[in-house]
């Protein structure tokens, strides 16, 4: 039986928001985002809501129907070069998300910067910014699906996918999914790494 996805509205905001911060309490990143715990747990839904509102103005999110997963991508163009006007605009964005969710807390700010300055820009291509599955409904397969129906239009558009691993175990399901390393791994400073990695459009997936 398949996966029924839909694209995420504003009426789902809240299931977003608590559903990406329940997947991504005990994530590395976000644990060096917010080393404390109970911090992380008093702040880091808002760090989440930040990145829902951004997806769901500039980009989409897909849900699963029973509202167990859900996939914030965004559609990134081609940039032959650097754009004066854009690129204060995307200098900006770390820094208010920053503002809006922990003034005093400059991890929110230099993830954004640091995973910035990685990514590639010379071609258009889909974005994965994150992927989020309920805990209790994690191994279910539900995440490969909201991905692989994205990389279904990407690999009839002919256009590449990109994203950041935070852990090893996602780096491994990322890579059985066509996605290669795409650069230098980011060692977030005193932190985790996190895998830049790239999708070429074309059948990769490869046989169980």
């Amino acid at each position: 039986m398949g996966v029924a996805i839909r694209t995420a509205g504003a009426g789902d905001r809240e299931l977003i928001v608590r559903l990406l911060d329940e997947a991504f309490q005990d994530d590395p990143v976000s644990g060096w985002v917010f080393p404390g715990v109970e911090e992380r747990r008093a702040k880091h839904p808002g760090l989440m809501a930040a990145f829902t509102d951004i997806v769901l103005a500039a980009g989409r999110i897909d849900v699963t129907e029973d509202g167990s997963a859900c996939a914030l991508w965004l559609s990134m163009p081609a940039q032959d070069g650097p754009d004066e006007h854009d690129g204060a605009a995307e200098d900006e964005g770390p820094a208010q998300v920053r503002e809006a969710v922990d003034p005093d807390n400059e991890r929110i700010e230099l993830i954004g910067r640091l995973t910035a300055a990685i990514h590639p820009t010379g071609r258009a291509h889909e974005y994965l910014w994150m992927i989020g599955v309920a805990p209790g409904r994690q191994g279910e397969g539900l995440g490969t699906a909201l991905i692989e129906a994205v990389l279904d239009r990407c690999d009839r558009e002919a256009l590449p996918a990109y994203l950041e691993a935070s852990s090893a175990r996602s780096r491994t399901l990322y890579e059985r999914l066509g996605f290669e390393l795409a650069g230098p791994v980011l060692d977030l400073p005193d932190g985790p790494a996190m895998w830049p990695m790239w999708r070429e459009p074309g059948p990769h997936r490869q046989p169980a």
